[in-house]
């Protein structure tokens, strides 16, 4: 089966989460810096077929888009001309960060692991899959 690949976009770098095979459960893949997304992702998709693409949805506690919102929108747009037979889905990012943050600090890790920003993406990922993933389809 096809898995599902989810995306927490930042300027500086993209955490990636992947479902497993049977798109049970939602593991972070990696994070990787934008200018290096489109190779990554071409080298993973001719190893995995890839169903979907999930993206953070970055907003604003009133629900009005973040500064950030115009990137993950253009970046997406790459991933359409680049990937058009893929479907796209967005799930509201609001608070990810600050749990995948809260998730680290209760995983026991050594206080220099808890402030790796990758693992932070990744992690962000990670939730906006399982969320995605809890919705009915």
């Amino acid at each position: 089966m096809p898995r599902i690949l989810a995306f927490d976009y930042g300027t500086k770098r993209i955490g990636l989460a992947v479902t497993d095979p049977f798109q049970i459960i939602a593991t972070g893949l990696d994070t990787v810096h934008p200018k290096n997304v489109l190779e990554y992702l071409k080298k993973y998709m001719a190893m995995e077929p890839v169903e979907a693409f999930v993206f953070g949805d970055p907003k604003q506690m009133d629900g009005s888009p973040s500064d950030s919102a115009q990137h993950v929108k253009g970046f997406a747009k790459t991933l359409r001309r680049t990937y058009p037979e893929i479907p796209q889905h967005w799930i509201d990012e609001r608070f990810t960060s600050i749990l995948a943050q809260k998730t680290i600090m209760q995983s026991g890790l050594k206080k220099q692991d808890r402030q790796n920003k990758e693992r932070v993406d990744t992690i962000a990922a990670t939730i906006i899959l399982q969320y995605f993933m809890e919705q009915p389809r």
